[in-house]
């Protein structure tokens, strides 16, 4: 039986944890999966360039980061959007229809923000903010490797919010009060949550493969989507640390899930492309070609987009 390597991250709604819970990659692509979990998309683009695993679950700046790097990766088929939330104490003002993001973050002038590694989807899009609303010399923003020590600092007091995926909002939410500040659909709307990305070498020898997993991954996604409690059952006991309730909460925050790469995914992604250079993560400006190969999400989803 063909063995495949699959990077993944710790993100529970993603379809990786649902694919672990069940026989349905064996049942329906007849393979193999030798799961690695990483902490943050750099560390997966570490092992792209390593030659180490052959698809990959990640965020998309990540994926640029990679490309620009001269990495021979692509896109091949969505997951989620708007996967970045801003969580803060509940003592500071939120989002609502009558501020604006600026209103929100200049509160935090002095003040310092956490977020994962750089080049994470969440760090640039904090630091976009920073700059757009010029706080870059009064907004300190400090990284971390994995999630749960965003948290502990949170409680810890050494940071006063912090960018990350959902359940970083549950987690918060439950573990000391914190509020969601900006919630994901008007952080960076219909950002690239994450999407599913292989070796072009891979993509290339592997066609049959790379149809029946993307068809598995449709499918995933819309277990989740039209039946989340049976889902969150399967994704708590993978996971093993939280419960189905947990997990169905951080579903709720951005219940937007799909395998297709829709108009709205791509023109997302590719505005994250100049933020990239002005932040000096990449050292030039990629195209949509560059960074996706639609050929099988189109044979394996053409219906509309489900986000």
């Amino acid at each position: 039986m063909k063995t495949i390597r699959i990077g993944h991250l710790p993100t529970i709604y993603h379809t990786s944890i649902i694919l672990m819970g069940t026989d349905w990659i064996n049942k329906n692509i007849g393979i193999s999966v030798n799961w690695q979990l990483f902490g943050t998309g750099l560390p997966v683009i570490q092992a792209f360039e390593k030659g180490e695993i052959d698809l990959a679950y990640m965020g998309l700046p990540p994926v640029i980061i990679g490309i620009d790097r001269g990495l021979h990766i692509k896109c091949i088929a969505g997951g989620h959007v708007e996967g970045s939330v801003f969580v803060a104490d509940k003592d500071f003002r939120r989002l609502n229809q009558n501020t604006d993001v600026n209103e929100v973050l200049i509160q935090f002038k002095g003040k310092t923000i956490g977020t994962t590694q750089k080049g994470s989807m969440h760090d640039v899009i904090i630091r976009y903010y920073i700059e757009k609303v010029g706080l870059e010399d009064s907004v300190a923003v400090k990284n971390y490797p994995w999630g749960d020590l965003i948290v502990e600092a949170m409680a810890k007091g050494e940071i006063d919010a912090a960018v990350g995926p959902p359940a970083l909002a549950v987690v918060t939410e439950h573990a000391f009060g914190a509020k969601i500040a900006i919630p994901p659909y008007m952080l960076w709307p219909n950002n690239p949550g994450y999407g599913i990305v292989a070796e072009e070498g891979f993509i290339k020898d592997n066609p049959e493969i790379i149809e029946r997993f993307l068809k598995l991954h449709e499918y995933a996604s819309n277990f989740i989507r039209t039946d989340p409690i049976s889902a969150a059952k399967i994704a708590s006991r993978v996971v093993g640390v939280v419960d189905e309730r947990f997990v169905l909460d951080t579903y709720k925050i951005s219940p937007k899930y799909c395998a297709s790469i829709s108009k709205d995914y791509i023109e997302s992604t590719m505005a994250f492309v100049p933020v990239l250079h002005r932040l000096g993560y990449i050292s030039k400006i990629l195209t949509p070609q560059d960074i996706f190969d639609l050929q099988y999400i189109r044979k394996t989803h053409s219906d509309p987009p489900h986000y």
